[in-house]
């Protein structure tokens, strides 16, 4: 127990460091992570709305854009940083409480919380001006994205030792994500595709994480399939190899 105290006193001081690192003392370096994703959504709101209308299959763009862009906010967030975090932070692992996981669940949190305040800022905003309505589900919306972070956070794990044990990898996984993206559930919900390829796709996690948050905003206005189980399962699952693999990537860091 009184491990576990430590290392969370460690993982907080890193947040602590990061945000000074990455936001300086200015609050623009802040306020900027809630203006990229709003920015981002906001734009390709503007463009889905003049290309398919006010509704596609019959469902809200500018809701469907929400839920779209701010879980991939969230994966893109949780796993670009993760390439090489380790090589880029090995300065640390000389201060002797500090250990690779502290660094990256440090930097994982820390990407988590700065999403977590870009969605509810976003959230806020369209929701205030009679955009998208108020949740159906509010706490299958927030379970959904906490299980969004736990998946991702979970890649991000395997990324981070991945990218010390081979160092090319570095240089696959950015086209992997790209590749992956298509499959993921950003541009589509599972109910509009045919009924064999809703069930090849729902074998991607990915799927279930978008069709989840999406459940939660829309309630049964919307069809939409997921399975909370099989979702934890893999999360767990890419949890634990993770942990696993930075639990043994020391020996193979190369300190800058």
């Amino acid at each position: 127990m009184r491990d576990l105290v430590d290392h969370l006193g460690v993982i907080r001081a890193l947040i602590i460091r990061d945000m000074m690192v990455r936001f300086g003392r200015s609050h623009l370096g802040f306020i900027w992570t809630v203006l990229e994703p709003m920015i981002l959504t906001a734009g390709v709101m503007l463009v889905w709305s003049l290309i398919h209308g006010a509704t596609l299959h019959g469902v809200s763009v500018i809701a469907f854009v929400l839920t779209a862009y701010m879980p991939l906010t969230v994966w893109r967030h949780l796993t670009n940083p993760a390439i090489r975090i380790l090589r880029n932070n090995g300065g640390m692992l000389y201060h002797f409480p500090v250990v690779p996981a502290d660094i990256i669940l440090g930097r994982l949190a820390l990407e988590y919380l700065s999403t977590t305040a870009a969605l509810a800022v976003v959230f806020f905003v369209i929701a205030s001006v009679g955009l998208v309505k108020p949740p159906a589900e509010p706490g299958l919306m927030l379970l959904a994205w906490a299980m969004t972070g736990w998946f991702y956070a979970g890649q991000g794990m395997i990324i981070a030792a991945l990218t010390e044990y081979w160092e090319p990898a570095e240089r696959f996984i950015p086209p992997l994500n790209y590749l992956a993206l298509p499959l993921s559930g950003v541009f589509f919900m599972v109910d509009w595709l045919p009924s064999y390829a809703q069930k090849l796709l729902l074998l991607n996690p990915a799927v279930h994480c978008f069709e989840m948050f999406r459940a939660g905003l829309f309630g049964e206005s919307v069809a939409t399939y997921y399975d909370g189980y099989y979702l934890a399962a893999w999360s767990l699952g890419l949890s634990i190899v993770g942990m696993a693999a930075i639990y043994r990537v020391r020996d193979h860091i190369q300190i800058q």
